[in-house]
């Protein structure tokens, strides 16, 4: 994992249950829980807006955090689930779990495409079509990568891929899939040039057709 862990501030939850839950969402607050460990669980608020904060920033549930809650040893910990409101899509509770160091994890972890500009396939024409844009490995808590880098030079002819044996995997870290060779992406030609080519070929049916129906029906005559 890149750079220094980030702290996570919460507040240590009085009471627990629907209650207490929905009063700490009147407060502006999240409510959550921790649990794993050799300790009991924890119920904890965290301010609407810096979870809301944290959760834009992108990549919350593969990012190892050092909780801080007063009263409390710090502990490293790991999102493992978000409840969102269904109608309006904010976080409404979160469960986080205790990691030491050393635990071993399974996560999905983000590719990072790089150097597109410089694809030869896609200044060729062609689109780049997006497979796998996460893959699940398993990690080590105290180095989880921030991502899986791709290195889109790699695609030099329409129609080229890169699965994840093309993938330099992170120091440590080990696929959970490992029976096949899955695609991450591809670079094909444009669906617009495909079409293309099929209207060419029906316009040419369609000439030959024409003179044969002409000749070969009777054509019922008209008012005019």
């Amino acid at each position: 994992m890149a750079g220094e862990i980030p702290d996570l501030h919460a507040q240590e939850r009085t009471g627990t249950g629907k209650g207490a839950a929905r009063a700490a969402r009147r407060a502006g607050m999240v409510p959550g829980i921790v649990f794993g460990g050799e300790s009991d669980p924890l119920p904890i608020n965290i301010p609407f807006n810096v979870l809301l904060k944290r959760l834009k920033k992108g990549r919350f549930k593969s990012t190892l955090f050092n909780l801080k809650v007063e009263g409390q040893e710090d502990v490293r910990v790991i999102c493992r689930d978000v409840q969102r409101d269904v109608v309006k899509d904010l976080p409404t509770h979160l469960d986080l779990m205790r990691l030491k160091r050393t635990t071993k994890i399974n996560l999905f972890i983000p590719i990072d495409f790089q150097h597109e500009d410089e694809c030869p396939a896609i200044t060729k024409g062609g689109v780049m079509t997006t497979v796998r844009g996460e893959v699940e490995l398993l990690v080590t808590a105290g180095d989880i990568p921030d991502a899986l880098v791709v290195d889109m030079r790699k695609l030099v002819n329409l129609g080229d891929t890169i699965t994840i044996s093309d993938i330099e995997l992170p120091e440590g870290a080990e696929l959970v899939i490992k029976d096949r060779d899955f695609m991450i992406c591809n670079v094909t030609a444009p669906s617009a040039l495909k079409s293309d080519g099929e209207d060419e070929d029906e316009d040419e049916v369609d000439a030959g057709e024409v003179p044969t129906i002409e000749q070969d029906a009777d054509i019922p005559p008209t008012d005019e």
